[in-house]
């Protein structure tokens, strides 16, 4: 069964930092691009950031530029986005996508991703 399992979610204060980790099972990671995004209340999903295959590319978009760090260790077959100074407006479902591209790119797009996984909740609050 092809699946992404996603752990590390949860509820921090404004200020704090979360590292979210997403795994692949039943297929290798390393031949795809891989993407963070989000769905906020009431907002439509956005990519929050993305890594090329060999890992020499990656986006972020500009809300989290410094604050965000993704990263994939494909040795584990899991990707990782290390969130830092988080901020309210960061409250969203976080998905975790995986993409079969054959160019060393990957895009802020859902429509590429062929594989998600379930989604885990980031709240930040005081």
């Amino acid at each position: 069964q092809l699946q992404l399992v996603e752990s590390g979610g949860g509820l921090v204060q404004p200020g704090g930092s979360l590292r979210l980790s997403c795994a692949a099972s039943g297929f290798t990671l390393a031949n795809y691009a891989i993407g963070w995004f989000r769905r906020a209340p009431g907002k439509e999903r956005e990519g929050v950031a993305c890594m090329s295959r060999s890992g020499g590319r990656s986006n972020y978009v500009d809300s989290v530029k410094g604050r965000f760090t993704i990263s994939r260790d494909n040795a584990k077959n899991t990707v990782y986005l290390q969130m830092n100074s988080l901020k309210p407006e960061d409250t969203a479902v976080y998905y975790c996508g995986a993409s079969l591209n054959p160019l060393d790119f990957c895009s802020m797009n859902v429509s590429p991703y062929n594989y998600w996984d379930q989604g885990t909740q980031v709240t930040v609050s005081s």
